[in-house]
């Protein structure tokens, strides 16, 4: 017997304007899948204001773990309010609702935010149509560039996880449960799909192959005008072309001839990828592993940032074999299943992507291009001088707080403090008035690098004190750095401070930056090595400037190569066995069926077990419900773990499997247990009769033997 399992220190909170908890076993099915320890818990019912709000609730002692906010719109309105009541009632709550999200996430926490849908008749007006649409535009607006947040509403629900029959009205007026167990199953993959979204590290570069993939045929063989672009090649270029507009990069990596793939190109000019978007290319006949180390190696990737895509499993396994960092994914064979296939691979999912993520394709093609250019020149200054940079160091924009944020979250070479924000985060700390955020934009004669430093500051009475100095890896090396340091002394002086305070705290991979520091202030330099600070007075500050020959050369002046880069350890690659087996709620459901009955302990025999067909098939719904091997019909439903909830639902089973409406006052009235409750099924069907046929009956039952009657019952009994 292994070690006991961890305790859960983190959790996925939920708060919902309904009854939630029928999400516990797939939340916590796919929770397990993804291999995160988290607990489940859920607020109060209905409190979710309250929820996001209270200082020291559910959501607020759960920063490092995920909070769920799941509302319908219909929740928000009241039957005796008139329809323009409802309709302010309901923009007022979602502003109120973004702007407490908002808050709840500059303090670092991630949060979920799903507007689940109402009732179909609710849609049935056209106004509240409108509202529902308006509704998703607020929240998308107010919270798509916050980089802990995820929203999505009923249309990316029914895209990606339809569910025709997905309100279950009686159950929404016995318990407010309003979903049927297919969309509730729905319902927990999405959040799921999120909190990996959230957690997991996003891949960077998707490698394709071409013949049968991303057209159909072999254009070597076919010739360029004999392949076809079919409706599932077009499908899968026009989501690669998504991805690279999301900022993920496209390689090719194709055993071929490369003029016959130059040539296809060409002749097939209406397919949605061109030649162009491809940031690297490697078509040969060597190993397809080979050749992603080579791409890796020029884009200054580690493999573990990479997807292959091909229509070979065999191409596959030799890539999983010999690159087991790469995650390899085999097309179906049918073409017609590509689009379905690919929009169920979690690994292709993209949080909001900042105007830096569209220009990266872009902008690694001027980095090849500086790089061939650094090959020719005669030396360091001559290649500096050639790239004629250009340097501008001016106020944060609000729009480019989510580059700003993201530059916290990814910048580790050049980072003074390794301190990691949120866009809520640094608003709010620029709106409270103590600090001041420069935005650094460069850029040369290959192209304009974008937004690739900031620089956090605040004045004190002596001193201009820096809490956060970062520069992309794409700028370094160049003299950037130099020229944000002076900045802040030309600051400092024209504000009559006597020194710029420059605080570093070491980190796993920010030597450069102290390297940094080193070279233009190391007379400066006080503290331990666990925390120094650089007292450097404002003159020197502004004073220093780029000299190439004495400077030192960080260690990686472009982003990590390969061989040095260290693979990042993700907790989830299991990503085809999601598309294929578990793309949608039917099958999710069926999985949770299968995996009850396998863990299920063998039945131990009852001293009294059910009697008639009707106990049984009450015993068996019960037994499904509380995941129980065997009930005596005696037993007390509550005494064998039963709650509200499942009382709610045991209803609702008993409805479906017989026909019958039982009220609240069955669980509450008496003891519920097997017995009791095929009595009052056999009440409530003989209740369903009208009176001649009520009255036929009994007449019948009196002319019988008690052995005849007995037999009647039974017959009845088989038939239900």
């Amino acid at each position: 017997m292994g070690p006991p399992a961890a305790q859960p220190t983190h959790a996925v909170a939920i708060s919902a304007t309904f009854t939630a908890e029928p999400l516990q076993e797939a939340l916590a099915f796919w929770l397990s899948e993804l291999g995160l320890n988290y607990a489940i818990r859920f607020a109060q019912y209905n409190q979710v204001f309250q929820t996001l709000l209270d200082p020291v609730g559910l959501f607020r002692a759960n920063r490092d773990g995920f909070n769920v906010v799941l509302f319908r719109l219909q929740d928000w309105t009241r039957a005796d309010q008139t329809e323009s009541e409802n309709r302010t009632a309901i923009e007022s709550n979602t502003r109120e609702l973004a702007s407490a999200v908002q808050s709840l996430a500059s303090s670092g926490a991630h949060v979920i935010v799903l507007l689940c849908p109402s009732p179909p008749g609710f849609y049935s007006s056209d106004a509240h149509a409108a509202l529902a649409q308006h509704t998703e535009e607020i929240l998308y607006s107010g919270l798509h560039t916050l980089s802990t947040v995820r929203f999505a509403g009923p249309s990316d629900l029914s895209r990606l996880y339809p569910v025709v029959d997905y309100y279950d009205g009686a159950a929404d007026e016995l318990g407010h449960i309003p979903y049927t167990p297919d969309f509730f199953a729905a319902l927990a993959t999405m959040i799921a799909r999120q909190v990996h979204l959230l957690e997991a590290m996003p891949y960077k570069v998707i490698a394709l192959d071409c013949d049968n993939t991303l057209w159909r045929g072999i254009c070597g063989e076919d010739g360029p005008e004999g392949v076809v672009v079919d409706a599932g090649a077009r499908a899968l270029q026009e989501f690669m072309l998504a991805q690279r507009e999301a900022g993920t990069l496209l390689c090719i990596c194709s055993r071929n001839n490369e003029e016959d793939v130059v040539e296809t190109f060409r002749v097939h000019a209406d397919m949605p990828l061109r030649w162009e978007d491809f940031s690297a290319r490697r078509i040969n006949w060597e190993p397809k592993s080979r050749n992603l180390i080579s791409v890796a190696d020029e884009l200054g990737l580690g493999l573990d940032s990479f997807i292959f895509l091909d229509d070979s499993a065999m191409e596959c396994a030799e890539v999983q074999a010999d690159c087991p960092e790469v995650l390899a994914i085999a097309l179906p064979e049918d073409p017609g299943e590509t689009a379905e296939y690919l929009r169920h691979v979690w690994a292709f999912d993209h949080r909001a992507a900042t105007e830096e993520d569209r220009k990266r394709a872009a902008m690694y093609a001027q980095r090849i291009e500086r790089e061939r250019w650094q090959r020719q020149a005669a030396g360091i200054e001559e290649f500096i001088a050639g790239l004629q940079l250009r340097v501008a160091v001016e106020p944060l924009a609000l729009e480019n707080l989510p580059r700003a944020a993201q530059l916290t979250q990814r910048t580790n070479q050049m980072n003074f403090t390794m301190v990691r924000r949120t866009e809520a985060e640094i608003k709010s700390l620029l709106d409270s008035g103590g600090a001041e955020c420069l935005a650094v934009r460069a850029g040369d004669r290959f192209g304009d690098y974008g937004l690739v430093g900031l620089l956090i500051f605040r004045t004190r009475a002596r001193a201009l004190e820096l809490d956060t100095f970062l520069l992309s890896c794409r700028a370094l090396g160049r003299g950037v750095e130099h020229r944000m340091l002076a900045r802040l002394g030309e600051i400092a002086g024209a504000r009559a401070l006597p020194t710029v305070e420059v605080p570093f705290i070491p980190g796993a991979r920010n030597r450069p930056a102290l390297a940094f520091l080193e070279s233009v202030a190391a007379a400066y330099r006080h503290g331990t090595d666990g925390r120094l600070v650089f007292h450097v007075p404002a003159g020197h500050a502004r004073a220093i400037t780029y000299k190439p020959g004495d400077a030192p050369v960080p260690p990686s002046a472009e982003p990590e190569k390969h061989a040095e880069a260290k693979p990042v350890a993700r907790k989830f690659t299991g990503y085809v066995h999601i598309a294929r087996e578990l793309s949608n709620p039917g099958r999710l459901l069926r999985e949770l069926a299968s995996r009850r009955a396998r863990q299920a302990p063998e039945p131990e025999p009852v001293s009294d077990p059910p009697r008639t067909k009707l106990e049984h098939r009450i015993a068996a719904i019960w037994c499904d419900l509380l995941g129980l091997p065997a009930i005596g019909v005696h037993t007390g439903f509550f005494d064998a773990g039963g709650h509200s909830l499942l009382a709610v639902q045991l209803l609702l089973r008993l409805r479906d499997a017989f026909g019958v409406e039982l009220s609240l006052d069955v669980v509450y009235s008496g003891e519920l247990t097997v017995a009791e409750l095929a009595r009052a099924v056999e009440l409530a069907q003989l209740g369903a009769l009208d009176s001649s046929e009520y009255a036929s009956l009994l007449a019948e039952l009196e002319q019988m033997s008690d052995e005849e009657a007995r037999a009647l019952l039974e017959a009845e009994d088989e038939k239900h």
